[in-house]
């Protein structure tokens, strides 16, 4: 299953696109949640970093407390 991850800048604490970092990353189907969420956050370069993650069924957003930043992973997207 392919999914894309996105990392953007926040203001006001929404998604602001002012700029924006994408890529794509095939994972297996019976991948969790939580594996997605690790592997999202050490390509973002936020491994260790305390986050927000909120699961909107097919969107997740990553939220770094105290980084201005927001990541998102979506699936399906190629």
């Amino acid at each position: 299953m392919n999914f894309q991850f996105e990392m953007t800048d926040t203001f006001g604490g929404e998604a602001n696109y002012s700029w924006v970092k994408r890529s794509s990353f095939d994972f297996k189907s019976t991948a969790t949640d939580k594996a997605l969420v690790r592997r999202a956050k050490k390509w973002a370069g936020l491994s260790g970093v305390r986050c927000a993650v909120d699961n909107y069924g097919e969107m997740i957003s990553i939220k770094p407390v105290g980084r201005p930043v927001v990541v998102f992973i979506t699936e399906g997207v190629m």
